[in-house]
């Protein structure tokens, strides 16, 4: 049931090598396991250095960046992410990439200013042509964003792994973490849930060609209205939705602000397409670990469908959306940023409630 070209003759300077097989996984569907990264955080111990007061942002809250001030005006945030391809088109897959580490810049509120290339390639298995073509790709996403590629490092390795070290700028007032969330906030959603169905699907040799070029038009729409938000008070808190799932990206706005958060399963945008796959097969083994990760601290209340709605809030998604808390107040004027900056399904999806610290799906 595809349009695409069969996937063992899939034109291109390698002949029939394909670079999602080169790859046991794809895009954040890669990440390890939160449980896992839990543990091995635990098993690296509390570090006995002190930092600076000028740290803002660091690892235990599992926010997006880290943020250091540089002054009273400017605080610098840094970031870094990669993967392993979720297309087999390499400069697709070097645009997608890009457009994912360029989120988290996005996600705290900043401006992004310059990157670093993350690249490790098997030599033997790509031509020279198609490497650069993935470094094309993540070069035009980089330059478009403001944020020119200005150095990086490679190296040999048995899976193609390509992303980038980004960097931004932003006031230390404006700075957006995932800590922020107040009770009576609402959550909005900027882009809509399903990257990681339709990889899967595309893997199986099942999506059509419609498809794909809607999930890649997901895949590489940059989060650039964090930025703007980011210069709203009413705007309290931000993620981006990637490899846990909104789920499990949920669930670390819960713990960082120690609040609950209440979902509406009916209000989650969705990429329509997404839902046939699915019921389909066409699921990813992420999804299953992220619920995993998280089915103590979270809770599903679905009548109908109540397995579907846990893959779909657990699927991995790559270069997804934004996560914002804001009052009710400015609702309306964010979603209406967001479609002003074609990420067009941005809509409210739940709200921030007192209580015992978890995520429940209603």
């Amino acid at each position: 049931m595809t349009d695409l070209p069969p996937q063992d003759d899939v034109p291109g300077p390698d002949a029939a090598v394909r670079l999602t097989s080169l790859a046991h996984g794809g895009g954040c569907g890669c990440k390890i396991a939160p449980a896992l990264l839990e543990t091995l955080l635990g098993a690296a111990g509390a570090s006995s250095f002190t930092p600076s007061p000028d740290l803002l942002v660091d690892a235990s809250t599992r926010d997006d960046a880290a943020v250091y001030r540089l002054s009273d005006d400017v605080a610098v945030v840094a970031t870094t992410d990669f993967f392993t391809p979720i297309v087999d088109d390499p400069y697709d897959f070097g645009r997608i990439a890009a457009t994912n580490a360029l989120s988290d810049i996005y996600a705290m509120g900043a401006t992004p200013i310059f990157c670093l290339a993350i690249l490790g390639m098997p030599t033997d298995k790509l031509s020279p042509a198609t490497i650069g073509e993935i470094v094309r790709g993540g070069r035009d996403v980089a330059e478009a964003a403001g944020a020119p590629i200005a150095g990086g490092h490679s190296i040999d390795t048995a899976e193609p792994i390509y992303g980038l070290a980004a960097i931004g700028r932003v006031h230390p007032k404006r700075i957006r973490t995932n800590a922020g969330a107040r009770v009576g906030d609402v959550l909005i959603l900027g882009k809509p849930l399903g990257v990681g169905i339709l990889s899967a699907a595309f893997k199986r040799g099942l999506l059509f060609e419609k498809h794909y070029f809607e999930m890649l038009s997901w895949t590489t729409l940059l989060n650039r209205p964090g930025i703007a938000l980011a210069g709203m008070d009413e705007v309290h808190a931000m993620t981006d939705v990637t490899g846990f799932g909104l789920l499990g990206h949920a669930a670390e706005m819960a713990r960082a602000a120690k609040v609950r958060i209440e979902i509406e399963f009916g209000a989650v945008p969705r990429i329509k397409s997404s839902w046939g796959y699915m019921m389909e097969g066409a699921i990813t083994g992420a999804s299953a670990r992220n619920w995993a990760s998280i089915e103590d601290f979270a809770s599903i209340a679905v009548e109908d469908h109540a397995d579907e709605a846990r893959t779909l809030l657990t699927d991995p998604q790559t270069s997804g959306g934004l996560l914002v808390a804001c009052a009710p107040s400015v609702a309306d004027e964010v979603v209406s940023l967001f479609h002003a900056d074609g990420h067009v399904f941005a809509s409210v999806i739940g709200r921030v409630a007192a209580g015992a610290p978890g995520v429940a799906v209603i």
